[in-house]
């Protein structure tokens, strides 16, 4: 490493207490991203009634919340590392048992342990990485994480096409891929990872009343995200795609996020974290309904879908460093649990109201769905900002980035069409 000492002092400890964990998770992401579209295919092959396969994804995000609620306690116990490297065992036994039986029943038992499993090492990232970074930067060091995540996620798909879903051969291999996510995080210094010394419990609903922004945009971004993502394998296998076409659709709505959210998140570093919400929400939108007017085979579709996830998948980040701001250092690792159990009823519920879009609309429907549930997002932060007007940055303009820079217009002109002259007496953030 020898480009270390070029570092600041602040990036060189960052990098030096996360690099093991991003190693990690990139791999175990790769695994999420293979297995749970090898799921979707093979449930399709299976011509499951759409309730059953939105029910198999429903499964994952039941696990979820089990596993957010667990993870905190643990924590607290054996401290960060022991906890990944438990669930990331437990993941690979999973996915491998998932490959062995041919059964509706056993995916849906294995997805929610899978989910469980996911759900418990999100936390352990989001807590880890909070409990490093500060305002100034905490959006940009969450862009990061969501960059590795989202994007290894989508390279997980596009390996679907090596791969026949109805053997077991993918599915060994995505364990396999998960077994080696122990060893970068193992291998990571036990100084690395954050206090959990100071912990203190915080409810959902202090939550709420501390951060109301925060904890409605995180519940109603899982609700898009756990619909677009549960409905994309679907979609496409209705169209017609092959296998291959099918997981490049649903790679790109990733990859897509991988792509933009790095200037997105650094831009709500410097720009108020909701109207760069808002602006990128209605984005999703515009380009949802463009999606109308293209089959499912043109390559626009293809670039269509890059562009929704590019805009969609940064609202995670966005709202979790927004919540972030405004909670205590020592709250931190329980904030971080609490938005992962709201993201992920979010996206528990996410597929089974988007399912009956695509029965009743058809395939239409999909398109549609995206369109209603982030409208949905839109209206809730359009709502918060005109409760508390907040200046559109409080940095002078020689500190804020490029990124940042390039929002402000845009942002200066939604803020004077929703926001108010007076600040209301009893502030909620």
């Amino acid at each position: 490493m020898r480009f270390l000492p070029s570092l600041n002092p602040t990036r060189k400890r960052i990098l030096l207490s996360t690099w093991g964990l991003f190693a990690g998770l990139s791999l175990l992401l790769v695994t999420a991203g293979l297995f749970s579209t090898m799921v979707g295919i093979r449930a399709e092959l299976k011509q499951l009634p759409t309730i059953v396969s939105g029910g198999i994804t429903t499964a994952y995000y039941a696990g979820f919340l089990l596993g957010s609620w667990y993870t905190l306690r643990a924590l607290a116990q054996v401290g960060h590392i022991r906890v990944y490297a438990a669930l990331a065992s437990l993941l690979s036994a999973s996915v491998l048992v998932s490959g062995v039986f041919d059964s509706p029943i056993v995916w849906i038992i294995m997805r929610v342990s899978t989910g469980f499993c996911y759900a418990g090492l999100y936390v352990v990232a989001e807590s880890w990485l909070n409990g490093l970074a500060t305002n100034t930067f905490r959006g940009r060091l969450l862009a990061v994480y969501n960059v590795v995540t989202v994007g290894a996620y989508g390279a997980g798909q596009l390996l679907v096409f090596n791969f026949d879903a109805r053997n077991l051969t993918g599915f060994a291999f995505a364990a396999m891929i998960a077994s080696l996510a122990v060893i970068p995080v193992s291998m990571s210094e036990q100084a690395a990872t954050p206090s959990i010394e100071n912990h203190e419990h915080i409810t959902l609903r202090e939550l709420a009343r501390i951060v109301p922004t925060g904890f409605g945009a995180i519940l109603l971004v899982g609700l898009a995200h756990g619909g677009m993502l549960g409905m994309a394998v679907i979609y496409a296998t209705r169209e017609g795609l092959s296998i291959g076409r099918t997981g490049i659709l649903v790679a790109v709505i990733q990859l897509g996020g991988m792509a933009l959210t790095w200037p997105i998140s650094s831009a709500s570093d410097d720009i108020d974290r909701r109207i760069i919400g808002l602006l990128i929400t209605l984005g999703a939108i515009v380009m949802s309904v463009a999606m109308l007017y293209q089959p499912a085979e043109s390559i626009w579709t293809i670039v269509l879908l890059f562009v929704i996830g590019g805009l969609s998948f940064p609202l995670y980040a966005i709202a979790s460093a927004y919540t972030n701001d405004w909670v205590s250092p020592e709250q931190m690792g329980a904030a971080a649990s609490q938005l992962v159990t709201l993201y992920g009823f979010g996206a528990m519920i996410g597929p089974l109201l988007a399912a009956p879009f695509l029965d009743i609309l058809g395939t239409d429907g999909f398109a549609w769905s995206i369109i209603a549930f982030h409208s949905a997002v839109a209206v809730f932060l359009v709502y918060r900002i005109r409760a508390w007007h907040a200046p559109v940055t409080t940095k002078k303009w020689d500190d804020v980035s490029f990124h940042g820079r390039a929002f402000f217009v845009p942002a200066t002109i939604a803020s004077l069409g929703v926001t108010t002259k007076a600040k209301p007496k009893n502030i909620q953030l």
